[in-house]
Order: C-alpha cells, then sequence, then structure tokens
C-alpha cells in the first residue's frame, strides 16, 4: 500500500471512529460561489420558432450573477466524503419540466440510479436529447402532457438539449454520493454533520467550468469558505 493509499484508509478509519454512536463530532461547511471580477452583460438568445408560445427571444441564464456577484446553479460536492452517509428521502427522484419554451429547473442533482422525470406542460411538441459519456444516450420527443422518466446509472453531468427548440438547455448532475448541493440566488452551500479534517470541494459551473478547493472542518465550529470562480 503506498502512502497516499495509506494515507486515504487512516482518514477514512478515524472518520469511522470519530462517528460511532456516541462519539460522533461533527462539524459543517458553509460557504459562497461568487464570480472574480465584473459580470458579463446578460446573453439574450433568438427564437426562430412557435414563437406564438416562445416569444421572440430568451435570456441565455448560463451565467446567473447576483449584484453582489454571487452565482446560481453551481454545483459543489466533497471528493472525500464521511462514510454511512444517507440520501434524504425522495432524493432519487427528480422533475424537469418544458415550460414557456425553456427547461426548469435548467439544474438538478439526482443520485446515481435515481431518475429524472421530464415533463412538458407547453402546447407544442419538445424531445429531450442527451450523449452522455458513461450513461445511456437517449432523444425522445415529447408532446405536451406526457412524462417520461429517464434513469441514469452511473456518476456524471450530463448535458439536456431541445432539438426542436435550439435556445433550451438543461443539466443533470448525477452525483455519486449525498454531498452534492446546487446554489442559489445567493451562491451558498452547505455540508453539515462532518467529522474535523481536510476535505477537497469541488466547483462546477457550466459556463465556468470547475474550481478545487481545499477546506478543513476545525475541531470545534464549522468552516466557512468563499469560492472564486473566473470566467473563460
Amino acid at each position: 500500500m503506498d502512502a497516499m493509499n495509506r494515507w486515504k484508509y487512516a482518514k477514512r478509519s478515524l472518520i469511522g471512529l470519530l462517528c460511532l454512536p456516541g462519539l460522533c463530532v461533527a462539524g459543517a461547511i458553509h460557504g459562497k460561489v461568487l464570480l472574480s471580477g465584473t459580470a458579463p452583460a446578460a446573453k439574450k438568445l433568438d427564437v426562430t420558432i412557435d414563437q406564438y408560445l416562445c416569444g421572440t427571444e430568451k435570456d441565455a441564464n448560463d451565467l446567473i450573477v447576483s449584484p453582489r456577484n454571487e452565482i446560481a446553479n453551481a454545483v459543489v460536492w466533497l471528493e472525500d466524503t464521511p462514510p454511512n452517509a444517507s440520501w434524504p428521502a425522495g432524493a432519487d427522484k427528480a422533475t424537469v419540466d418544458q415550460r414557456g419554451c425553456e427547461f426548469l429547473p435548467r439544474v438538478v442533482i439526482v443520485p446515481a440510479g435515481g431518475t429524472v422525470d421530464f415533463l412538458n406542460n407547453d402546447r407544442l411538441l419538445h424531445n429531450i436529447h442527451a450523449t452522455p459519456k458513461l450513461n445511456v444516450s437517449f432523444n425522445r420527443t415529447q408532446p405536451k402532457s406526457r412524462t417520461i422518466p429517464i434513469t441514469f446509472a452511473k456518476p456524471e453531468i450530463v448535458h439536456i438539449e431541445c432539438d426542436l427548440h435550439s435556445w433550451m438547455t438543461a443539466w443533470v448532475v448525477v452525483a455519486a454520493h449525498p454531498y452534492y448541493a446546487l446554489t442559489k440566488a445567493d451562491g451558498r452551500f452547505a455540508f453539515d454533520n462532518l467529522p474535523p479534517g481536510r476535505y477537497r470541494l469541488h466547483v462546477w459551473h457550466e459556463r465556468l467550468g470547475t474550481v478545487p478547493v481545499a477546506v478543513t472542518v476545525p475541531d470545534k465550529g464549522d468552516a466557512a469558505v468563499s469560492v472564486e470562480m473566473k470566467m473563460r
């Protein structure tokens, strides 16, 4: 066993010991994802089909930044996780609607083996199309009011498109464990019930890429972290 593997084994053993009944010492990571520098102007996309329902243009929504540079729709996860972490009830299901010629929400998280129900509440035909690397590809036409469930078996980030309406896009983040979080408008995320120690975070955004961050949960109290992402 090399030094790196010995360290990982020792860390998992320590975490397991700390979380034995009656001995568990739990901390947390509380953070915020921010854009470094000045946010670019919001992009508009031309609507070229079905304008009677979709309108003539749409917000791109590929980078949503608050006046305080807080980033929405960033996905944050831990690389090394405590053992025996459990998903909350109902986490194995997510829903993505097609409404107003947009995917809503734009980003969802579902565990590996979980299912996303794709809905269509528009009075026109859509389709859902994805060509993931690890999961099964699909391309399904979807008339109004039809629900199409798609199960994602392996962890990866999957891009969803509607071929009929080229501006429509969504992302399914297939999670390997429960320690994944999606930032809202205030850019915040949190992970609770973490034993003290050093952790490595990964922060992903569809337009800004992925940023790794190291953070240490102290023996007493919580860790606060601010993650800055830059335009590529």
